[in-house]
């Protein structure tokens, strides 16, 4: 990042988050902070909180959070540099930067835009009235396109020419463009023999424009008994970046929005098609496969993704990678119901009917997969069947989740009329084989420490073998799963982000069980203020603490008994595992009398804190006995 740190942190207080959300929200305030319906997925009731003292947003639904930088940089889908620099703008603050290359990499970035956006206007304009264009104009009339799909869509025509482009921009004449900004924005080139060369000949050009409608490459598709390739792509350069950017976004985001689901097509004329139908909500990779950058992207849109393309040429890789987007973005993907052999472009004009009704019956991925298996074999025979069932159970056995795989197991068991438990074990070596899957996804298959944590509101008290299971089951979740959302643990941390002084000085990280509530209090005790803290903690750190920055809770807000309360119950949670800690250690080690000791002492004293319905005071008798970090 080249703007320089303060200036940055200048733009963040400077900002008014409320009045900067605000133009994109309706917010309204509810107590001390200001609520409204999320901008980024689709919802009826409002989950989406603004802090304006902390400068920060969180989404209770889809979990979006951040600062000022983070919502444009999300809402514009702008980069952190574009991002800082509209919101300094709007304050009238200049920014300095660190390296002088950076501020001309931004008018670098700025010239390809003009550039290509020049380009766009050329090729539409010839596409429209030029002599040359008429095989294009009666190609598009044929498929169905007229004046106003190509005036809608920018259509362009690129002439069967060397440079006319080039001719027409003035690249390298005296006030003309630079000819290192045409090449850089992918328009042309320098021949062999010295001479620039355009970089699109006799195609018809689809111009690729990023979210926020600024244009950014070409997609060129020859004429039917054209010359070359049937698609031609702009190359990746300082704007455009294939494995990033999505055709059609820019026109069919907010249709996502309110659809809350997205149509991924392969290619350009199938996303116009779906948009003519009545599908406006569809977009189309840029000439290559669905990427994590182009899933990361939807999901602010939508929870919801719509395969409109034969899913199962993807084949098992993008199953696999399918299934882990699924639960690493908490999204799902289907497959439309669409006639084999056809497009969604070509279905749009022969039968538009057919292809809303296969948008609107689309597959769940894994179902699509195991359906097509089975569909094409012969389960009249139990050769056929036995063989049919495991392949399905060897795609069966790519879902993360056991609970999941073991009821589409018992499915293929039933439709193919073999023994579930055969399928079991084809399942299990087939993961077993798979080192990819030894590594379990984030929240499956994993003990959710709300589903085992201690209650002490619940518990008869002391602590026996049930609690010390509770306890060891408690470490052996902690890790990749994600931390119980109401618990003592958190409540403590709502304290020390709020009213920081209330939380006793005696208390240490360790004391928290799980590793990132524990991460959390490291960083606000590293960082003394909250915007160093976001600035500079992990992200998964930063999400958490704006989160809880605006949870309201009017009696640890309200309340010292309250927090009191809470920090002893705390206290105890950590004695329990210290408890734990030394009667394990009595049963290695020499000195057990000794440590059996502490361990009755410490009990007793948990036990006096319960009776005493969590008295403040009382949690400090046995937060001295607690193990000493050392």
């Amino acid at each position: 990042m080249g703007i320089h740190d303060e200036d940055v942190a200048r733009v963040r207080e400077t900002t008014d988050i409320v009045a900067l959300i605000g133009e994109y929200v309706q917010l309204k305030r509810v107590g001390r902070r200001w609520v409204g319906i999320c901008p980024f997925h689709a919802e009826k009731t409002p989950s989406f909180s603004v802090n304006a003292e902390m400068g920060v947003y969180h989404c209770f639904g889809c979990k979006a959070s951040g600062d000022a930088i983070t919502f444009v940089r999300e809402i514009e889908h702008a980069d952190f540099p574009e991002a800082v620099e509209r919101l300094a703008a709007k304050v009238g603050m200049s920014l300095r930067y660190t390296d002088p290359g950076e501020g001309a990499g931004k008018a670098k970035r700025g010239k390809l835009t003009d550039a290509l956006q020049q380009a766009v206007e050329w090729y539409h304009q010839r596409l429209l009235t030029s002599s040359d264009a008429g095989l294009a104009r009666r190609y598009l009339r044929e498929r169905g396109y007229d004046g106003a799909v190509v005036r809608q869509y920018k259509l362009g025509w690129a002439p069967d020419d060397w440079d006319l482009l080039a001719q027409e921009l003035e690249v390298g004449n005296k006030g003309g463009m630079d000819p290192q900004v045409f090449f850089d924005a992918g328009l042309g080139f320098r021949n062999k023999g010295g001479r620039i060369q355009d970089s699109f000949r006799a195609r018809l050009l689809f111009p690729i424009f990023d979210a926020s409608n600024k244009p950014v490459g070409f997609g060129g598709r020859v004429l039917p008994g054209g010359e070359g390739p049937k698609y031609k792509n702009s190359v990746d350069n300082a704007v455009y970046r294939k494995s990033r950017v999505l055709y059609g976004l820019n026109w069919a985001k907010q249709d996502i929005v309110n659809a809350g689901e997205v149509i991924v097509c392969e290619g350009y004329t199938d996303v116009i098609g779906c948009h003519q139908a009545g599908l406006p909500r569809a977009v189309a990779t840029c000439g290559t496969a669905l990427t994590e950058d182009h899933v990361r992207m939807l999901r602010r849109y939508a929870a919801r993704i719509v395969l409109a393309f034969d899913a199962d040429s993807a084949g098992q890789s993008a199953a696999e990678r399918f299934s882990q987007w699924e639960h690493s973005f908490d999204l799902e993907v289907v497959v439309a119901d669409l006639p084999a052999g056809t497009d969604p472009g070509d279905l749009a004009q022969s039968n538009p009917e057919r292809l809303t009704a296969g948008i609107s019956q689309a597959e769940d991925f894994l179902d699509f997969r195991i359906n097509r298996v089975l569909g094409e074999a012969d389960l009249d025979s139990l050769k056929g069947q036995v063989r049919a069932s495991e392949r399905a159970a060897r795609l069966v056995a790519e879902h993360p989740n056991s609970e999941v795989r073991d009821k589409y197991l018992v499915q293929v068991a039933d439709r193919c009329s073999v023994s579930a438990a055969h399928l079991r074990k084809v399942v299990e070596g087939s993961r077993r084989r798979s080192p990819r899957r030894s590594q379990r996804p984030p929240n499956q298959d994993a003990p959710h420490p709300a589903d085992i944590g201690y209650e002490p509101g619940v518990s008869t008290g002391g602590y026996g073998e049930s609690d010390a299971h509770n306890v060891a089951a408690l470490e052996a979740s902690e890790g990749p799963s994600s931390p119980p959302p109401h618990n003592v643990e958190r409540q403590v941390l709502w304290v020390a982000i709020h009213n920081r002084g209330a939380v006793w000085p005696e208390i240490v990280p360790e004391m928290f069980n799980h590793s990132l509530y524990r991460g959390v209090f490291e960083a606000l005790l590293e960082y003394p203020d909250m915007e160093t803290l976001l600035r500079k903690a992990d992200s998964p750190v930063a999400t958490l603490i704006r989160e809880l920055g605006v949870e309201e809770d009017e009696e640890l807000h309200n309340s010292n008994h309250r927090r009191g309360v809470a920090m002893a119950i705390f206290l105890y949670e950590s004695a329990q595992r210290e408890l734990m800690y030394l009667e394990r250690q009595a049963r290695n080690e020499s000195a057990e009398a000794e440590l059996l000791s502490q361990a009755a002492n410490l009990k007793a004293t948990m036990e006096q804190l319960r009776a005493s319905d969590w008295a403040p005071e009382q949690a400090r008798v046995l937060l001295k006995l607690l193990r000493p970090v050392t």
